[in-house]
C-alpha cells in the first residue's frame, strides 16, 4: 500500500479546519492543519506536503499570496482554494495564480474529493 497523500489545510476558522480534517481523514488522507499561512510556512511538514487546501481570505497573508510565495521558492504542489466569499474576480485571480480548484464554502464532499483527485493527477 502506498503512503497516504499529505495535505496541508490552512484556514483561520477552527470549525472549517476540524470539519475538513475529519472529512479528509475519513478518505485516508494525512492532514496537517494550520491557522495561518505564516504558521504553515514555519512548519516542518511543509516539505512533506503533496497538496495545499487554503482559505483565500486570511488576516495577514492571503491564500493567493501564499501560493505566489510558494512558487517563488520553487514549490510546485497543487493549491485548492476555499472561500466563504466567492466572486468571479477572486476566482479568476486564484486560477491565474496557479490554483487547481476554487470552492465556495460550504462545499460538498464530492466537490472537494474531485478537486483533490484532479490535483493529484496534475
Amino acid at each position: 500500500m502506498s503512503m497516504p497523500s499529505v495535505i496541508s489545510l490552512i484556514d483561520d476558522d477552527p470549525s472549517v479546519r476540524t470539519a475538513t480534517n475529519n472529512l479528509l481523514a475519513a478518505y485516508g488522507y494525512l492532514v496537517h492543519t494550520f491557522a495561518s499561512a505564516e504558521e504553515f510556512l514555519r512548519a516542518p511538514q511543509l516539505s512533506e506536503t503533496s497538496r495545499v487546501i487554503t482559505d483565500v481570505q486570511m488576516s495577514a497573508m492571503s491564500g493567493i499570496d501564499l501560493l505566489t510565495h510558494m512558487r517563488s521558492l520553487g514549490h510546485r504542489m497543487p493549491f485548492i482554494f476555499i472561500t466563504a466569499f466567492p466572486d468571479d474576480a477572486v476566482r479568476s485571480q486564484a486560477i491565474k495564480a496557479g490554483g487547481s480548484c476554487f470552492l465556495a464554502k460550504p462545499f460538498a464532499t464530492a466537490a472537494l474529493i474531485k478537486c483533490l483527485t484532479i490535483a493529484l493527477s496534475g
